[in-house]
């Protein structure tokens, strides 16, 4: 079986640039990368993910606060690969993709998989692989190559503004009437519009970025839960503790 090199980081702000000789796939869990390929430019976020092949030039900065799942994929070993023809057609040309909710369950699933099990980082990452391949298969892609990096219809909504926004007030109360303002249209029609494309509403958004943001904070902070609960903007640790449970299926102080 192919050797499949799966890591789970978190990007600095410090600026990197580079060419490697396999091809990449960087998708996000939390935070913002900000990746450009050969000059060309995205946001890396739950929301947005980027193949890259090799030897291409490209460079990043991230926020210092993102959980970033970065597969290499050996050239050399495509042909061991299942479905290596499919895999190899992905990476013909630099892509920025969507993420829809579905894959973004599965990248925190696989991650946090990862973080028990990194002895099986070559299944999970097939895996993971097997499942962007699924996805894009029905999808049009946005090319790194393409000018303005064009996005679907159903992204009209500017949804990496909205993730930012949310990110950065994720200790304030946020309303769904701050949210439909930043798009410029009724609550209405920000709420069903959201649900449409996302398959969420925005209030489960919302809380689903708070733990996101929580679970990075626990895994990886010394701050002590009370402190975690008020930086993503819960009432006090009791409620932030039954959520997380719900969430993720164990409460935080087990998780740390």
């Amino acid at each position: 079986m192919t050797e499949l090199a799966l890591r789970a980081t978190t990007l600095g702000g410090e600026h990197v640039a580079h060419a490697h000789d396999h091809h990449q796939l960087i998708l996000a869990t939390c935070g913002t990368t900000e990746l450009a390929v050969e000059g060309r430019g995205d946001r890396i976020t739950g929301g947005r993910g980027c193949l890259i092949p090799c030897t291409r030039d490209h460079d990043y900065r991230g926020d210092g606060r993102n959980r970033t799942l970065v597969v290499d994929i050996p050239v050399a070993g495509l042909a061991g690969l299942r479905d290596a023809d499919a895999v190899a057609r992905l990476f013909e040309r630099p892509r920025f993709f969507g993420v829809p909710s579905q894959l973004r369950q599965l990248a925190d699933t696989l991650m946090l998989q990862l973080e028990q099990s990194p002895g099986l980082h070559n299944e999970i990452a097939a895996l993971l692989l097997r499942a962007i391949h699924l996805h894009l298969q029905s999808e049009p892609l946005a090319d790194a190559g393409s000018a303005g990096l064009a996005r679907r219809p159903c992204e009209r909504l500017d949804l990496l503004r909205l993730e930012a926004w949310v990110d950065r007030h994720l200790a304030d109360e946020i309303r769904v009437e701050q949210l439909a303002a930043l798009c410029a249209l009724s609550v209405g029609h920000f709420h069903s519009r959201f649900r449409e494309v996302t398959g969420i509403t925005p209030q489960a958004y919302v809380q689903e970025r708070r733990l996101r943001h929580a679970m990075n904070l626990v895994r990886h902070s010394n701050l002590s839960l009370g402190q975690v609960a008020a930086l993503v903007g819960f009432r006090d640790q009791g409620s932030f503790s039954r959520a997380y449970r719900r969430h993720f299926g164990l409460p935080p102080s087990a998780d740390r």
